[in-house]
């Protein structure tokens, strides 16, 4: 004996209650034809059995055959039912129990039988139960089904929203077991993919009119354009009716398979709202003989099988429109010996747009130039377009990207553009008025030294040491030349040149300076009685300091270059937008070495000219010489930190200026007052003059 248990009876629901917290009336009247055919299908594979021995030898098998009216509680009832014995009937070999239950529809009535049928080892099998909570075989190890579970249907209407674009999307669920481990198994997968659910409404056939339009006003409420629902249709058709009555369109829909190719949603009104659902059907297949077994059908063939005299009531009525089976097939729903009417077709109906794929997402894609920002509290779908920091760039949906090293984002931070590169020109402002100024240091150098050569055998010049001061006047001339090679694009003889040549001229110049120094200092010792220092310091012995002081320089520059010479560099934290092309010292120590010993040389110098400062008032060249070498101290001095916190090119154009500052200092007030006598008051130039005391 095989029990079934369908639900050919179905809820009515009535939409007049008395009390708004009352649940509406439920009878269970509408007859459905789709479940009278699955009981149909059960009788014709019962008649097949009997009637071919191979299948069952010596084996008869009989069938009885309960309505569920949907509900896990008439189910349970119906269960119970087949598995006592008929009343009025005594237990004979020819009563048997039943030996196993084809049931049922609805997952949650599955359930209900499986869970109390289960533990007395009776078999369950459904034909339409799907919910993936039926696999585990711990709770349910005598339930089977001949459909797969929701598990797999979840990953496929997964894999049909990731294929469509869709990231933003919302869900309708039946409030029962059904609905929940379906909408469960599915956001799980889509999860994995990037798409975001905006929303869960659940929906039940005996739900009052209340908790639908809470459903109902969610989805008026959300931006989604695409909704899947996972119900039967009963529990899915007062939602249904819902949203067609508030003209609520423009929505793509998918659906499960307990309700995408069912009839009672299948009518042109509820069409307007869902026209175009997508959704997934099982594979079908024709079955043999069962068409002729189908319209074979008579009520006078069996008047007591079940359910019968119901289904030609319902044929032969007059009024079949007002019948609320709702039927847009007609009678195919019940003779297709297929199953399930078709659901698919060759072009999609998208919902009002004009053929196109729908869209649906939460935020917009951010455009070029910018980046997702999470808004916080929001799925991950939504988000804020926020502009790239500088120097990334984002062209597509991606995150904004840095650009290379050598390359700054554009304005609309959308492309790499090559930074410009930057180093002192000699045609631009800066080094045109640097270049002048070098020149004429130079210049004046250079006259001043013809003026000596001129004059060199009057007194002021003979007072001055002619020797040392065209060597110093030489000298002064090179250091003016020096800031020409600090100028133009460096490269590795430029950055070689620049700093070498800068720190042998000046150790030239300041030796030159300690030369002039010292003669002065034993000018004035040789003023006291018996002191004999003058005979012994000649001109041999200051071109030794001269050379000597010199070479000094020399050696450590000369080192430098072989252990670590200067390098052309590009600076990149300088300017966002720029590249400072620039000289690395290679070794700091070795160029502050050079800058060190300059600075021990002058300082040396500046201690003897301030010992010799009492000399007699027209013999001043202690006085200019002490001034000089206090404006040269003052302007390295200053010049190491602003060369240190001096950017880019400014950084050559302070060193260029720390060159060309020290050696006017040098220039000026070493030899102007010397020039000033010989060329404007040559009066003065007389032997008298230079050793004598201030003439009045």
């Amino acid at each position: 004996m095989i029990g079934g248990i369908f639900p050919v009876f179905n809820k009515e629901v009535s939409s007049t209650y008395t009390f708004e917290s009352e649940p509406p009336g439920v009878n269970c009247a509408v007859f459905d034809l789709r479940a009278f055919r699955w009981t149909q299908a059960m009788m014709f594979a019962v008649a097949e059995i009997n009637n071919d021995p191979a299948f069952l030898p010596n084996i008869s098998l009989g069938y009885r055959i309960l309505n569920s009216c949907s509900s896990p509680t008439n189910t349970l009832r119906a269960a119970l039912t087949l598995a006592s014995r008929p009343q009025g009937i005594k237990a004979t070999a020819c009563s048997p129990t039943i030996s196993s239950v084809i049931a049922e529809a609805g997952s949650s009535q599955s359930l209900a039988v499986a869970g109390t049928l289960g533990p007395f080892q009776v078999p369950i099998i459904s034909y339409f139960s799907t919910c993936a909570c039926l696999s585990d075989r711990t709770k349910y190890p005598t339930f089977f089904r001949t459909i797969p579970s929701d598990y797999f249907q979840a990953k496929a209407l997964a894999a049909l929203v990731k294929h469509f674009g869709w990231q933003w999307i919302g869900a309708i669920q039946s409030d029962n077991d059904y609905g929940r481990n379906a909408i469960l198994a599915f956001k799980q997968e889509v999860e994995k993919l990037g798409v975001c659910i905006a929303f869960v409404g659940s929906v039940l056939r005996t739900y009052t009119r209340d908790k639908i339009l809470d459903a109902v006003e969610m989805i008026k409420q959300s931006t989604v354009k695409v909704i899947l629902a996972f119900a039967p249709e009963g529990d899915f058709s007062p939602l249904m009716k819902e949203v067609v009555k508030q003209n609520i369109t423009g929505i793509q829909w998918l659906g499960s398979e307990a309700w995408i190719t069912a009839p009672q949603p299948s009518t042109p009104e509820i069409y307007t709202a869902f026209g175009g659902a997508l959704g997934f059907v099982m594979q079908k297949m024709a079955i043999p003989k069962l068409k002729h077994f189908l319209t074979s059908n008579s009520p006078y063939k069996d008047p007591h099988a079940p359910f019968v005299k119901e289904f030609w009531q319902i044929m032969v009525s007059n009024s079949l429109q007002k019948v609320n089976f709702i039927n847009q097939f007609g009678d195919k729903v019940f003779f297709d010996e297929n199953g399930d009417p078709p659901a698919s077709y060759e072009i999609i109906n998208w919902q009002l747009t004009n053929g196109k794929v729908p869209t649906s997402v939460c935020s917009n894609g951010c455009p070029a130039g910018t980046r997702k920002a999470q808004i916080k509290g929001k799925p991950i779908c939504c988000f804020d377009c926020v502009p790239c920091a500088e120097g990334t760039i984002a062209n597509s949906t991606a995150d904004c990207t840095p650009c290379p090293k050598e390359y700054w984002s554009n304005e609309r931070k959308d492309d790499c553009i090559p930074r410009t590169i930057e180093f002192l020109k000699y045609h631009e402002p800066m080094g045109i008025a640097l270049t002048l100024v070098s020149l004429l240091g130079a210049s004046l150098s250079l006259a001043t030294m013809v003026v000596f050569i001129n004059y060199r055998e009057t007194p002021v010049i003979k007072a001055s040491n002619f020797e040392l001061s065209s060597f110093l006047l030489f000298s002064l001339f090179l250091c003016f030349l020096c800031p020409l090679t600090f100028l133009g694009q460096p490269t590795v003889w430029t950055c070689m040149l620049r700093h070498t040549a800068f720190g042998v001229t000046f150790a030239l110049c300041i030796s030159c300076v300690l030369g002039k120094t010292i003669v002065v200092v034993t000018a004035f010792k040789a003023t006291f009685p018996g002191n004999k220092i003058t005979g012994k310091f000649g001109h041999a012995q200051q071109r030794i300091i001269v050379c000597s002081c010199t070479l000094i320089q020399i050696v450590i520059c000369v080192l430098w270059l072989t252990l670590s010479p200067p390098y052309p560099h590009k600076l990149f934290t300088y300017s966002n937008r720029m590249i400072a092309l620039e000289c690395n010292t290679g070794s700091e120590f070795a160029f502050y070495a050079v800058l060190g010993y300059i600075g021990i040389l002058a300082i040396i110098c500046l201690i003897l000219a301030f010992m010799a400062r009492k000399l007699p008032d027209n013999f001043n060249e202690a006085k200019l010489i002490t001034f000089s070498l206090l404006i040269f101290c003052a302007v390295w001095i200053t010049f190491i930190p602003a060369y240190i916190s001096s950017p880019g090119k400014f950084t050559v154009a302070v060193e260029i200026f720390a060159i060309l500052s020290s050696a006017f200092g040098l220039l000026i007030c070493t030899f102007a007052p010397k020039c000033y006598i010989i060329i404007l008051k040559p009066e003065k130039n007389t032997k008298k003059h230079v050793i004598g005391k201030s003439i009045k």
